[in-house]
């Protein structure tokens, strides 16, 4: 017998996630205890549950997977939450300063090319 990996999206009303528990043959499924193991049958049916009963724009309710894929997404997120620390280094990416852009100014305005200007006076 297979089975599926199964949670309620993470409560979020902006994205239209409202949902905190759903019950589905006598199975009730809790938002903050994350995943349950169910048949490959009642996964498949969760997988089609919107947030909003009978609202086909509504998000999907659920996130149904496999063992695989439950644990590379759950890494996905925790990668996602960690916070950069004080003490982390910081990339530098070479900035341009006043002195490079005057530098190449005076390259340019040795080599012939002289700006003109098209104010009359």
């Amino acid at each position: 017998m297979q089975t599926l990996l199964v949670r309620l999206k993470p409560y979020d009303p902006r994205r239209g996630f409202v949902l905190r528990r759903y019950t589905y043959r006598g199975i009730k499924f809790h938002e903050e205890r994350g995943w349950y193991r169910v048949d490959k049958e009642v996964g498949e049916y969760l997988r089609s549950v919107r947030q909003v009963p009978g609202d086909e724009h509504a998000p999907l309710a659920f996130d149904v997977h496999t063992e695989a894929e439950a644990k590379a997404l759950e890494a996905d997120e925790a990668k996602a939450t960690t916070r950069k620390k004080a003490t982390d280094p910081v990339e530098a990416s070479t900035a341009v300063t006043t002195a490079d852009l005057e530098e190449s100014e005076a390259k340019s305005d040795s080599s012939g090319s002289k700006r003109r200007s098209t104010r009359s006076k």
